[in-house]
């Protein structure tokens, strides 16, 4: 003890340049203590934006996603009236025609758009399907729209007089094949000769026979008490 204080004594005047010394070491290392505490404040910051952004893009996307199933379905529902309704199909027989550029472009795009959309549709979170998709849709749209607009203009402008008139007997007999209040021989007869009428005039979708032949094989089964 008594060195320290000897040393002390003898050298007293190196205490001011030591203590400047360990001073700024001091304020260098609060300083650097300081900044790191600053940074990580700032990268946590970053983090929760970054999170944010992504949880804002991600729920953009699915509103995308679901905008673009909805007009899918929508086109879907607008075609369907034409495929299940053989009175409608009579009335606009260019929709199933697909000797009709209109109508072959608009089957096209509605298969693609079918094939491209996804069971899941988080795999649409991908934002490269999600254009494919989203692009195949519009195009369905437009195709589909264009053939509609041509089949509405023309109805059966394209048939001779004696096809018009197979067609209008057709019309007819649909309606008889449809009506409840008919006996099931006379839907069932009624439906017969519409597609005798409608052969090699129109191309039937499949599901507009099986609308018809399920309704019709309905009246056929007999009445349970």
């Amino acid at each position: 003890m008594n060195e320290v204080l000897d040393f002390a004594k003898d050298y007293w005047w190196l205490i001011f340049p030591i203590g400047g010394v360990a001073g700024g070491w001091a304020t260098r290392v609060g300083a650097y203590n300081e900044k790191r505490r600053r940074d990580k404040i700032e990268l946590a910051r970053i983090k929760a934006s970054a999170q944010t952004e992504q949880t804002r893009i991600t729920q953009t996307s699915r509103t995308a996603i679901q905008k673009a199933f909805a007009r899918h379905d929508g086109v879907n529902a607008r075609w369907f009236g034409y495929e299940v309704d053989l009175a409608t199909l009579i009335d606009y027989p260019m929709m199933t025609d697909l000797r009709e550029p209109l109508t072959l472009a608009f089957h096209r795009a509605k298969l693609r758009a079918d094939d491209l959309r996804p069971i899941d549709a988080d795999e649409l979170l991908d934002p490269a399907a999600f254009a494919e998709y989203r692009d195949a849709v519009g195009e369905y749209a437009t195709s589909f729209d264009a053939a509609e607009r041509e089949a509405r203009r023309r109805r059966q402008s394209d048939f001779s007089p004696v096809e018009r008139e197979r067609l209008e007997r057709a019309r007819r007999l649909v309606a008889i094949a449809a009506d409840n209040a008919a006996t099931p021989a006379e839907r069932q007869a009624a439906y017969r000769k519409a597609r005798a009428e409608l052969d090699g005039l129109i191309a039937v979708p499949p599901a507009a026979s099986e609308q018809l032949e399920t309704r019709i094989a309905a009246a056929l089964e007999p009445r349970r008490d």
